[in-house]
């Protein structure tokens, strides 16, 4: 069974193209047009063992926004798309990733439900051309268009880089436990039958 998808979003603001494989190898092709944001991205997919190209364009001599806003929505609809009606899904997914001084935990349910609650606390300013104010955003844009619970958490850290990293290497790693198939779960895993 193919676990993939190819989401297409073209605006006045964006021309977006996303394809996952959520039984990929961690390779990562693609450019955002934002390079830190570009490398938070490949963390991603390489922690999560994730399939991800990305190919965008947007209206960067604004602000990059509404690119990674949009990177987001479609990352959360290739991610829907590609999980179907979640049959035999291990669900949750939780990590706890350090890099030097930061640790971030992440635990994530794919619930059906979207809601973030966000306990990282990244300093004002760019990482390299990312606002990290960004970070956020990108998250709830991902969480509203893929039905997913996701619980951020700051445990220690002040650099903003390493907080950056360590989330999305912790966010990768909780979808790989998330979305990977268990053998003994033979239906949706919830008492209600249904997970959206």
């Amino acid at each position: 069974m193919s676990r993939e998808a190819l989401i297409e979003r073209q605006t006045t603001e964006t021309n977006i193209r996303l394809k996952i494989d959520l039984d990929g190898s961690g390779s990562w092709q693609g450019s955002s047009g934002i390079p830190f944001f570009d490398h938070l991205l490949a963390q991603l997919a390489r922690h999560g063992l994730l399939d991800l190209k990305v190919w965008a364009e947007g209206d960067l001599e604004v602000d990059g926004h509404h690119t990674v806003e949009d990177i987001g929505i479609c990352l959360g609809q290739a991610v829907k798309k590609a999980l179907g009606d979640k049959k035999g899904i291990s669900r949750y997914g939780s990590a706890l990733v350090p890099m030097d001084e930061a640790l971030v935990l992440v635990a994530l349910d794919f619930s059906g439900r979207p809601y973030l609650a966000w306990g990282l606390e990244l300093p004002p300013g760019r990482v390299g051309s990312l606002e990290t104010e960004l970070v956020e955003e990108f998250l709830r844009a991902m969480v509203n268009n893929s039905g997913l619970t996701l619980h951020v958490q700051q445990l220690a850290g002040h650099n903003a880089h390493h907080l950056a990293e360590a989330l999305f290497k912790a966010l990768g790693r909780a979808i790989r436990q998330a979305v990977t198939l268990d053998p003994r779960e033979q239906g949706i895993p919830s008492t209600k039958g249904s997970l959206s």
